[in-house]
Formats: C-alpha cells, sequence, structure tokens
C-alpha cells in the first residue's frame, strides 16, 4: 500500500502547511513502492477535488451569490497573447475605442530551473507560464482583465494568484485556488492606473514559498490617455524592459553545498528553515543569474525611450541605471500620481512594482542593478543594456587614456 503523507512527519509547524500540508508531503509519497520508476507525469495525484469551493468564507459566497450581474455593456473582449519577460505584449499606449475584457490565459508549471550554472544551484521553480517572473499583462483604466488560470493534472501543488491589482476577495487569490486537473475563470475591474505585483497565496507557509520559488509577476494599467508627466505633457516610450528581481532561499547540505530534489515540494522543509534567516542566497533579474547579461542583454539604441517595469514581491530593492537615470519614475507603481524626475536610484517596495522611463543619450553597456551593491555584484542582481549609436563627446571624453604619470 502506498505510504501516505502524515503532517506530523514534517519538521515544521502544522499550523504552517496549508489544509494538512499535502503539498510537503511529495516527498513521502513520491518515496513509495515503485516511486522511483515512475515518470514524473504518472506520479499520482496528491489531492482530491473538492465538490464546493472551501477557500471562500460562507458569507463572501452568500454575498457572491446573491449579487448582481457586472453590467458588461459597451465592452469588447480583446484576447491578449501574453508574451515571456523581458518582454511585454503588444497593446496601445494611449486606450482606442471604450472599455474593453482582456481576455488572456496562464498555465502553470513546476520546473526544474538551474538558477546559477556555475555553482549548479537549481531549483524546482513554480511558475505562471513557465517563465520567472510571470508574464507581464497590460490593460487601460476601466478596463476588465478575465483570467482563465489552468493548474495541468501533471503538477504536484495547489495553487492560485493575489493581484494587486484587483479588489476584494483577497485579490483575488480566495477565488482561484486550483488542484492539479483543475481550472478557473477570474474577472476584476482594472480601476486603479499602475503597476502591480501579482503571485500565488495558498495560504499559511505556502505563501512565502510558493513566492520564493519564482511564483510572481506584474500588471500594467495604463491611463486611458496614457502616461504623463507633472504638467501633463504626454510620455510616449518606444519599448518596454520588464524585470523581476527573484530572491530564492536555497537549502544547502553540511557541506554547504546546494542540495538537490527530485520532484518539486520535495525541497519544502529545508525551505523552511533556508527562508527563516531572511537572507537569500540569490537575488537575481527574471529568475536566473545572468539572465539580463552577455547574449540575453537587454538592446536599444540612443535617442530612443525605454519604460522600465521592475517587480519585486518579496524584498525591497533600489534599482540604479550606472551611466542613466531614471527620467521619470513612479516609484509607488500608481500612475495616477505625478512622477518623480532625475533619480539616480530610486525604491521599490517589498511585495510591489515600480516604472522608470529613460532615454539613452550614449552608446555603449549600461548595467541596470540592484544598488545594494553586495546584491548586485555577489547574488546576481545585474542586468545590461547594450545601446548602440554615435558617441556624444559633450556629454563624455576621455581626455587622456590611461598612461604612467611622469611629474
Amino acid at each position: 500500500m502506498r505510504k501516505l503523507f502524515n503532517p506530523e512527519d514534517m519538521k515544521i509547524n502544522r499550523r504552517n502547511i496549508l489544509r494538512g500540508g499535502f503539498l510537503a508531503g511529495a516527498a513521502a509519497a513520491a518515496m513509495s513502492t515503485g516511486a522511483h520508476a515512475q515518470p514524473f507525469a504518472a506520479r499520482p495525484k496528491l489531492v482530491t477535488p473538492r465538490n464546493v469551493p472551501v477557500h471562500l468564507a460562507k458569507a463572501e459566497a452568500d454575498s457572491q451569490a446573491k449579487a448582481k450581474p457586472a453590467d458588461l455593456t459597451g465592452y469588447t473582449r480583446v484576447k491578449q497573447e501574453l508574451v515571456a519577460p523581458p518582454f511585454a505584449p503588444k497593446h496601445d499606449q494611449v486606450a482606442t475605442g471604450g472599455p474593453k475584457i482582456i481576455d488572456v490565459t496562464m498555465t502553470i508549471d513546476e520546473k526544474l530551473m538551474t538558477v546559477d550554472e556555475d555553482t549548479g544551484a537549481s531549483i524546482w521553480a513554480l511558475t505562471y507560464n513557465g517563465s520567472v517572473p510571470g508574464p507581464m499583462i497590460i490593460a487601460h483604466e476601466g478596463d476588465y482583465i478575465e483570467l482563465t488560470l489552468r493548474n495541468p493534472a501533471t503538477n504536484a501543488m495547489e495553487h492560485n494568484i493575489d493581484f494587486h491589482a484587483s479588489t476584494g476577495a483577497l485579490g483575488g487569490g480566495g477565488l482561484t485556488h486550483v488542484y492539479p486537473g483543475e481550472e478557473t475563470i477570474l474577472r476584476f475591474k482594472a480601476i486603479k492606473p499602475g503597476v502591480f505585483t501579482y503571485h500565488c497565496a495558498p495560504g499559511g507557509a505556502m505563501i512565502p514559498y510558493h513566492v520564493t520559488h519564482g511564483m510572481n509577476g506584474a500588471v500594467m494599467i495604463l491611463p486611458r490617455d496614457g502616461l504623463k508627466d507633472r504638467d501633463g505633457k504626454a510620455l510616449v516610450y518606444d519599448s518596454i524592459a520588464y524585470i523581476g528581481e527573484q530572491d530564492y532561499y536555497l537549502p544547502r547540505d553540511e557541506n554547504g553545498d546546494y542540495k538537490t530534489y527530485r520532484v518539486a515540494g520535495d525541497d519544502y522543509a529545508d525551505s523552511i528553515d533556508a527562508m527563516r534567516t531572511l537572507v537569500p542566497t540569490h537575488s537575481v533579474f527574471n529568475g536566473t543569474v545572468g539572465a539580463l547579461t552577455g547574449d540575453h542583454a537587454l538592446r536599444a539604441k540612443v535617442g530612443e525611450t525605454v519604460l522600465i517595469i521592475h517587480n519585486q514581491a518579496n524584498r525591497d530593492t533600489r534599482p540604479h541605471m550606472i551611466g542613466g537615470h531614471g527620467d521619470y519614475v513612479w516609484e509607488t507603481g500608481s500612475f495616477g500620481d505625478a512622477p518623480q524626475t532625475g533619480l539616480e536610484t530610486w525604491f521599490i517596495r517589498g511585495g510591489s512594482a515600480g516604472a522608470a522611463m529613460y532615454t539613452f543619450k550614449q552608446p555603449g553597456v549600461y548595467a541596470y542593478v540592484n544598488h545594494n551593491l553586495i546584491e548586485a555584484a555577489l547574488l546576481g542582481a545585474t542586468a545590461h543594456f547594450v545601446v548602440e549609436g554615435e558617441w556624444d563627446n559633450n556629454l563624455m571624453e576621455q581626455v587622456a587614456a590611461p598612461r604612467p604619470i611622469t611629474a
């Protein structure tokens, strides 16, 4: 008989595991007779589909049942094709026509991912659409975002999504819990313009576990008339660079080497211990060390304006463009507020996203970093913009190359 997971066997307190911690029992279930000979997709389900949405408080469920249907008169449905970061989906900077229902689909993918090729550090990443961060969704104020969230039967864990851009029901987290083999549809109205974090929030200790395993991303809600400076002048960008800063807490063995795990969820107890230190082993942009450097560096030309969307779902960060500035910066992410201007370094609060706009003036390599330089240089929080164009000596000139001191 297959041995089932017993929450009392875990090294952490039972109350920290969502509904008895069935997910943390992936290791126990996988160690049953014959489990090692089975392919990942054939692993037995660890949960049983429910008949009622137990995640909703009764009062909330009753109020929904009694509520009037949403009035979608005049709304046009538009399918938005999501793309992997650092790119953003096609969109209008200024809204055209009436309000829309932005129809998007995200599929949850639990995948083994190498965090640092030099050390071999890896993690069973929990992702939306297979990327860390998850894809960006873009709408305009007054639009609806309608998400179909799918959790394939090959996954081991329960998941959901909490949109900081939304209102009510734990940001949608209370309405989107899906077990493996389930899907759900959530629709919410974008009533506040800005950039916002979204993340998985199953409950209890599973919230930081999922977030620090990569399950977060950003939504941008543009004003219907586009971005503006404090005087109401239109601000237009040529491209978007979508950067997700991810802190990882990878368990190590007694020799200091990073541990490896056979399936998603096996690392739960070890990860909780590592997370309690509050000291990340890695702080990286877009999932892995070097994800936005070298051959994967971001590209631009002199004179082009880039809107940088920076998401950090868990920790404070201090973005800085070495060789450039934040011409216009929305530190809190709120497009309803006038942007700050000319910043050398800006601040993104943990659990939020921010935006900065910069027009490149010189060619060369610009390093975009977390200006906690320990995290940038030692933990991985660095990206590069490679900019093409003509050099302007009026802005900077090497008057004399390095030479021996003669006097």
